[in-house]
């Protein structure tokens, strides 16, 4: 049995754009529904959600047979929950608030056997089909993509030292902290935050790196994804669901008869 190919990573690589949803409702059941939608990529959330190690393994239990790839954004740069997402199957990782390029060398750094960095080593574990893949030692550096996430404005004055370390393939941009950094919490459609955002990622793409977001709007998602983003998340399960909720109760009440 041979190592699968990350398919994300070979897209972005290839500037093909990339349309992706988030993940943050802790349930297989719910991922796999999603997973089977058509988007090339999910993520899995544990930054933001209740999520732990057996609600992720179980979302990527789930997708096992989908050809939509998983990211998993671990709830912090720390080396010792990324070596256990990597022997539980997660090849494609979002570190949050990486604010320099020394911490986007500790991120890839924990995706890396030694000598190349500080993963341990495990010879049987799911994400070499418990020793079955017998190319998994030679491959496993090639197909892991690290993704950095870039939140701030000290983040964003570093942004091409971060993105030029060796090992990064592709920087994040998160709206919702970036404007948030510069005053304005929860705009995060302000015209004056995506001209910094917009003027990152041309620095980023500029050095041959893909860039990636996440809005909610999906005109806006089209359009960043026609115009230097190689992989943007276009909505949220958690909101399709509330929105979703809300409008149909909104339409049924709005028919009936009134008292």
């Amino acid at each position: 049995m041979q190592m699968p190919e990350n398919a994300f990573k070979r897209a972005i690589a290839a500037s093909k754009p990339q349309l992706g949803l988030w993940v943050s409702l802790c349930s297989n059941y719910a991922t796999e529904c999603v997973s089977t939608a058509g988007y090339d990529w999910v993520l899995l959330d544990m930054e933001h959600s209740p999520s732990d190690m057996s609600t992720v393994l179980g979302q990527l239990q789930a997708m096992q047979n989908s050809p939509t790839v998983p990211m998993v954004r671990p709830y912090w740069n720390d080396s010792v929950l990324v070596k256990r997402l990597l022997d539980m199957g997660a090849t494609t990782l979002l570190f949050p608030m990486v604010q320099n390029a020394d911490e986007a060398r500790k991120a890839v750094a924990a995706t890396r056997y030694p000598p190349q960095g500080i993963r341990g080593v495990a010879l049987t574990h799911r994400g070499n089909s418990f020793g079955r893949q017998k190319d998994y030692l030679d491959r496993i550096h090639d197909e892991v993509c690290v993704i950095v996430q870039v939140e701030t404005r000290a983040a964003l004055s570093s942004v091409e030292e971060i993105a030029a370390v060796d090992g990064v393939d592709g920087v994040f941009f998160g709206p919702a902290d970036i404007s948030a950094d510069y005053g304005k919490l929860g705009q995060t459609m302000d015209s004056e935050v995506w001209e910094v955002i917009r003027d990152a990622a041309a620095k980023v793409t500029a050095l041959g790196k893909p860039a990636g977001t996440l809005v909610t709007d999906p005109a806006f998602a089209s359009d960043l994804l026609n115009n230097d983003f190689s992989f943007v998340a276009c909505g949220t399960d958690a909101g399709l669901l509330a929105r979703g909720a809300d409008q149909l109760l909104t339409k049924v009440k709005s028919g009936l008869n009134p008292d």
